[in-house]
């Protein structure tokens, strides 16, 4: 992959945390609808939450770990694909960038 230049990889380090923030307030959001299920026994309720923990952290990793600017297209391609970039914060990066980073049609 190219290294994208200085002032994106200054924006993608930005852009990353608030999607990461996001990510995780999603996951946290959809462990307390499983939580207040009360269909739900308590330990049908912990499976749920442990397999959308697990089935999360995969998606994590993929999209989040490793810092680095030779990825940092790839990366933004995964976190748009998630929905977790805002058009505001799209438009801050270069049109290069922009243009290579377009989310995965799943």
């Amino acid at each position: 992959m190219k290294t994208i230049r200085e002032a994106d990889w200054k924006v993608f380090k930005q852009v990353r945390e608030n999607a990461l923030q996001r990510f995780c307030q999603q996951v946290l959001d959809d462990i307390d609808a499983i939580n207040r299920d009360a269909e739900l026994t308590a330990h049908e309720r912990y499976l749920k939450i442990y397999e959308l923990i697990h089935a999360r952290d995969r998606k994590l990793v993929a999209t989040f770990d490793g810092l680095s600017r030779s990825d940092a297209t790839f990366r933004l391609m995964l976190i748009r694909t998630l929905g977790l970039v805002s058009e505001e914060d799209l438009a801050r990066f270069s049109p290069e960038v922009q243009q290579h980073s377009v989310p995965l049609d799943l």
